[in-house]
Parts: C-alpha cells; structure tokens; sequence
C-alpha cells in the first residue's frame, strides 16, 4: 500500500500538467475534465450530453492535444454511411486487385461530434469498435491500435435530425456526463479568455506509454470486499428496487446490467487515484455512481407522466442501499 501511494503521489505531477494545459482551452467544468481522465484511465468510452456552447468539443479537443497520440474528430450527419468510419476497399483496375483504405476510426482517440445524428448502420459500424476493439471492412477484419477511445457528444434538446441511440451502444459507454452551464464568474473568465485574450497553444504532456503505466497504477488500487458488496448493491437495487424500500422503485422498467458493476468499480478506483489516494472509499462510488448509472436504468412510463429523471431515481438509490 504505501509502494502505490508513492507512485500515485509522483503520478499527481502529470496529472496535474494535464489538468493545468486543458485549463488554457476550458473554464471550470471539473466534473467533465475528470469524467474524461476516467476514460483515459480506464479505457472506458465516455458520453457527453449538453446543450449547444458549453464547450463539450473544445474540452474533448483539449484533452486529446495533451495526449501525444492520433486524434479524430467526426462530425455525425444522417447522410453518413458506414465505410465514411471504417474504411472501405478500392478496386485498381490495373493491377485487378483491392487496396483497403483506413477509415478515421484508425485513431487513438475519436471524437463523435453528435452522435446521435446518424443512422442506425453507423452505430452498428461505431458500436463493433467500441465493443471489440476492431472493424471489418469487406471480409477481413481489423484491430484498431490501442489506446482506443471514443468520446461523443450529443444534444438533448434539438429532435429534428436525429436517431435515438440504441440501448446496447448506451450500455457500451462506460460513463454519462451531463455539462451544464457555467456560474457568472466563470461566464466573465469565458468571455475575456475568448474576447480579449489571445488563445494559449496547448502543449502534449504525456505519452500513451505513460498513460498504460498511470491506468496500470489505478488497477492496483485496493477496493474492500464490504464496498465490492456495496457496489453490487447498488446494482442489484436497480433491478430489485422493493427489496431495498426504493420509493422511486415504481419508475424503473430495467435495472442496470453487470457491466454497471463493473464500471463503477474500475470508476471508483479512478476517482481515488485522482484524489491521490490507494484505496477506495464509499464516497468514490457515490461521487462516480450517477454518471455510471443514469443511462443504464430504463424509466417506465409512469416515469414520464410523473416527470421523474434517472438523476432522480439514482439519487434515491443511493440514499435507500446501506453504506457498509
């Protein structure tokens, strides 16, 4: 325990670079920097839903300017067809032979600007490299290069135009994070940094090499037996919600799947390591467990017509399963 609370401790030194460097592009947001790292750290896809402004793109664009790997940006339309992400192969007519030409989701990191822009084909496309770390293009199929991450945006307000995503690419996503708007003082700082300042050049601070050695490093992090009971709880009172007096119980039509157990835990290790600590705590899950489970829980329609969120519903969760 004390050999890994070292090397958390001289890790904070480039996590706090990444953190500072993000900082000249991004005012405030916290919780969706850190959301972020977490899927850095733990090779987990991320969901970002937002109105329009709130810098979803720029912060998705930053992170990935202080990682010294390849980067992607996608911008999902519903013209666009599946062989515009993977790639497609070319007939030469004089040589009578096919050439495969790579499509952007060859990339360390990819940016799925509104993903739910696009029809179900691209998400069946987007969803095998999600899962599987591969797509196939014709009859061969190919690895994608590692670390592979997709980080999407989407809006939640705007109908026209779009698909719903389908609930098993939801589940693929390890978290949810929901950006809300900035508070006055940090709406003055957007507004002199992008108005009346030049914009500061991001540099790269870290490799992917050590970024494996940093995700290798909350691996080890230790997590109780009594809070691996309490992460599977919580899961379990998804699906069971009148076993643990759930008042919201009545809202859900389908709990969480096993992946959200997960999830929460390799979360939860995480937001330890980002708060230099070698162990986990039961205010780790809690500070993680809304973005883990809010796209997980189905509502029912006694939901809808009572205006209750899965916020809602998650937060009495947590308050109704004991905490060891």
């Amino acid at each position: 325990m004390e050999e890994i609370t070292k090397a958390i401790e001289q890790a904070h030194g480039a996590v706090s670079r990444i953190r500072s460097e993000v900082a000249k592009a991004l005012v405030g947001q916290e919780k969706l920097v850190d959301g972020l790292l977490t899927g850095l750290l733990t090779g987990g896809h991320i969901l970002i839903e937002g109105v329009p402004g709130l810098a979803k793109t720029s912060a998705v664009k930053a992170l990935a300017a202080v990682i010294q790997a390849d980067f992607k940006r996608i911008q999902f339309t519903p013209d666009l067809m599946p062989a515009d992400l993977t790639g497609t192969e070319i007939y030469r007519p004089k040589t009578t032979d096919f050439i495969t030409r790579k499509g952007p989701l060859f990339n360390n990191i990819i940016l799925a600007d509104e993903i739910n822009r696009a029809p179900s084909k691209v998400q069946s496309a987007l969803l095998e490299a999600m899962e599987e770390g591969q797509v196939t293009i014709g009859d061969r199929t190919y690895r994608l290069p590692a670390p592979f991450l997709v980080l999407a945006t989407q809006n939640p307000i705007e109908q026209e135009g779009t698909y719903p995503l389908p609930e098993a690419q939801v589940d693929r996503f390890m978290l949810k994070v929901l950006v809300d708007y900035p508070d006055r003082a940090q709406e003055l700082e957007i507004l002199k940094k992008t108005s009346f300042s030049g914009k500061d050049e991001i540099r790269p601070v870290i490799t992917c090499d050590e970024l494996a050695a940093m995700k290798g490093l909350a691996d080890q992090i230790y997590v109780d037996e009594k809070l691996k009971e309490y992460i599977v709880d919580l899961v379990f009172a998804t699906r069971n919600p009148e076993r643990y007096g759930m008042e919201t119980g009545r809202y859900i039509e389908f709990g969480a799947s096993p992946r959200a157990s997960i999830f929460l835990a390799k979360a939860a290790r995480v937001t330890a390591f980002l708060n230099g600590r070698a162990y986990v705590t039961p205010q780790d899950i809690k500070m993680v467990g809304p973005d883990v489970l809010r796209h997980r829980i189905l509502l029912s329609f006694e939901a809808d017509a009572d205006e209750v969120t899965a916020d809602q519903v998650v937060a009495t969760l947590f308050d109704s399963v004991e905490v060891p």
